[in-house]
């Protein structure tokens, strides 16, 4: 893997983002991170356009031990790695104390592990919760 030069922009204008590009095992990622009044979106691609777009949220209910729920809403619905990703991320964001869910768009040429290790981890460096 590598990861190159990180630039990001947090702006408040038209809601608060954080946009970033970074080379994951020779593909060119480009990330985009943004917070809406009621949810998280991310977006990860290496081909220029959304590829698949996941729902992941934490369920509210009486049990100590949180469960989430991640759904694809449009595209690959056979990549489990894709639902993992999503599942990584919105744990992340639950145990910072959010209760928001995520939209995740990812677009990708290369659906390995160590691709979406790479993703997740970059989003995390960059979070904006």
């Amino acid at each position: 893997m590598n990861i190159g030069k990180i630039s990001a922009s947090d702006s408040g204008f038209p809601v608060p983002h954080k946009k970033f590009s970074l080379e994951i095992k020779g593909n060119k990622t480009e990330v985009i991170i943004s917070r809406h009044e009621d949810n998280f979106m991310i977006i990860a691609t290496q081909i220029g356009t959304l590829g698949t777009i996941l729902h992941a949220r934490k369920e509210e209910g009486v049990s100590i031990n949180p469960t989430f729920n991640v759904s694809v809403i449009f595209g690959k619905r056979d990549e489990p790695m894709l639902v993992a990703c999503a599942r990584q991320l919105i744990e992340h964001i639950s145990c910072h104390g959010s209760s928001m869910p995520l939209v995740l768009s990812l677009g990708l040429k290369d659906h390995s592990t160590e691709t979406l290790k790479a993703i997740v981890s970059a989003v995390i460096d960059n979070r904006l919760w």
